[in-house]
């Protein structure tokens, strides 16, 4: 069976919106909940075995492939957090399911024309069949290595730990939600991992390309940590604006086409008229490449995102957030924040509500995982960095797709060369 990309390409059905409501608060955790501090504190603790695991294979300055050990990395932030359970990067079924859920988020970011033109399946048997066997290995290993064993020890009246025990109550409560219910979202969540060890890919593919954006990412890590007396956490994103634009920025320049929507009634857009049914797309690339919104488009330049503000904006800006005393602190204290500068100081931040900007699309269809797109990418570049400059030996070898935020599985090869100062 094919890996069901459910909650994204779904019809709009009671059933599909309970599964979004059961999933929200796992995937799409605020600032000040208890699972954001458990997303800051998965990662960092993944980041630790995998630093562990990149001092074994990394030989300095040499080129060599990084990505399915990040790849692994994700997936066990992912697993860690939605499932209580990790595994060790020697694993050889965890590597070769790591392995078929990156093969999947390639293909499936190909733009084949089966995906728009269904009609077309006949002539895309051997593709197809491709892809149900991957899904189904993955299906295996999730069940026999989470599930079973999950189900077996699951008390009914012990506190909800995770998403899975989410996920296990209500499929003993609720008889609208099936054993494959649960899977299918188990794999869906699970398998969200590809999408930020790609993104997180791409990112040192272009520090590794422009030593420079490197620099400046390091320069934020080394002045949040007082160099290196500790790892950069989720709660260091308002202090770190370059790192968190840089993100952005391969967002921007990755941009690739956004699930569709359907029109709910005959509307007009743009002074065209759309009858009911009709799909839609948001033309994400031209979004995201058009002269009309961005200044050099073709650039790959972090800094477009970022803006200057003062303490009296940031405060008001800040006004309601359930994490503002904790942010104003943090600013305060990484930018040298005193009573006699404090109106004067300019503040450098990530640039707020840019409209076209829609890298997780809009709507009810908005991207759930958002939260951990972003925690964990940023976690994952800013713990590497703190430790490694990233480069390469070979820039040519360095080749990105665009419009399509995935690279090959075997893709480019990266060298590692730990930092001087620590």
């Amino acid at each position: 069976m094919l890996l069901h990309t459910a909650l994204a390409l779904c019809d709009w059905s009671a059933l599909q919106q309970k599964r979004r409501n059961l999933a929200r608060k796992h995937c799409s955790p605020s600032d000040a909940s208890s699972y954001y501090q458990k997303m800051s504190d998965v990662g960092v603790m993944e980041m630790h075995r995998f630093m562990d695991q990149l001092d074994e294979e990394v030989i300095p300055g040499q080129d060599f492939k990084v990505k399915p050990l990040i790849m692994q990395a994700c997936a066990n932030m992912f697993s860690e957090y939605m499932c209580s359970v990790r595994f060790e990067y020697s694993d050889e079924g965890f590597r070769q399911m790591v392995r078929n859920f990156d093969e999947i988020f390639w293909e499936i970011n190909q733009g084949y024309a089966v995906d728009f033109m269904p009609w077309l399946a006949p002539f895309y048997h051997k593709h197809m069949n491709k892809l149900s066997r991957w899904s189904v290995d993955i299906r295996d290993f999730i069940l026999e290595r989470i599930i079973n064993e999950r189900e077996q020890n699951f008390g009914e009246d012990e506190p909800e730990r995770d998403f899975t025990d989410a996920l296990l109550k209500s499929l003993r409560e609720d008889p609208a939600v099936s054993r494959d219910t649960i899977m299918y979202m188990l794999e869906d969540f699970i398998g969200g991992h590809s999408a930020i060890g790609n993104l997180v890919m791409l990112a040192l593919g272009y520090v590794a390309k422009h030593p420079e954006i490197g620099t400046k990412i390091q320069q934020e890590i080394d002045h949040v940590t007082e160099k290196g007396q500790r790892n950069v956490t989720l709660y260091d994103t308002e202090s770190m604006p370059f790192t968190v634009a840089t993100i952005f920025e391969v967002l921007r320049y990755s941009s690739s086409p956004i699930v569709p929507h359907v029109a709910t009634e005959d509307t007009c857009i743009a002074g065209y008229g759309v009858t009911k049914n009709t799909i839609v797309f948001i033309n994400n690339y031209d979004l995201n490449t058009n002269e009309k919104y961005w200044d050099e488009p073709k650039r790959f330049n972090p800094e477009r995102f970022i803006e200057s503000a003062t303490m009296a904006q940031i405060r008001s800006d800040l006004v309601g957030s359930p994490t503002a005393k904790q942010d104003l602190n943090s600013i305060i204290k990484n930018n040298n924040i005193n009573a006699s500068n404090e109106n004067q100081k300019q503040i450098l931040r990530v640039k707020k509500n840019i409209p076209h900007f829609l890298p997780f699309s809009i709507g009810k269809r908005t991207c759930i995982g958002q939260n951990l797109v972003r925690g964990f990418s940023f976690i994952i570049l800013a713990n590497i960095l703190q430790k490694y400059d990233v480069g390469t030996n070979d820039p040519t070898r360095i080749k990105m797709n665009p419009a399509c935020v995935a690279v090959p599985p075997d893709t480019y090869p990266l060298a590692f060369t730990q930092r001087t100062h620590l």
